[in-house]
């Protein structure tokens, strides 16, 4: 039984995947438009990796994030890329704010070490495991989150 969950929309990661579909269907339709410019096997090519960067850029325009009666779950999108902590390795939580270089999607940081995860803005909830790794879960409503993560943990 879930008991918090909370999907973050990445509004500028929208308009930038709207945005490269256009650029792709206005690309695709004056190729066309030239007779024999391309043969069919670079076409289906073409075609195959324009899907394959839209599916990437969509599967990060939203993240969620929720929490069952042992995990504490991420997933961008529609569920490509997710992850899940054990609440019962979670030593400590807190809401912290991201610097605007950490930018968005996941990545590793080098100094301080730790994992981000984020798709808009600036506000994060910081989760330090028992083994001493870091992650940051970027959402629009950190305190909540906070809280949510508090209370399943005192439980």
């Amino acid at each position: 039984m879930t008991t918090y969950k909370h999907t973050q929309i990445g509004y500028l990661m929208l308009v930038v995947t709207l945005a490269v579909l256009v650029l792709f269907a206005w690309l695709y339709i004056t190729a066309s438009a030239e007779p024999d410019s391309v043969d069919s096997g670079t076409n289906f090519a073409v075609t195959a990796i324009m899907a394959l960067i839209l599916f990437i850029l969509a599967s990060f325009a939203t993240l969620t994030a929720s929490i069952d009666e042992n995990y504490l779950r991420i997933k961008f999108g529609y569920g490509i890329f997710a992850r899940m902590f054990p609440l019962n390795q979670i030593a400590s939580v807190q809401s912290v704010k991201n610097h605007w270089y950490y930018g968005w999607g996941v990545k590793v940081w080098f100094w301080p070490y730790m994992w981000i995860y984020n798709v808009s803005g600036f506000d994060a909830v910081e989760i330090i495991m028992r083994n001493g790794k870091v992650y940051r879960i970027g959402t629009d409503v950190s305190e909540e989150l906070e809280t949510a993560i508090k209370q399943a943990i005192n439980t």
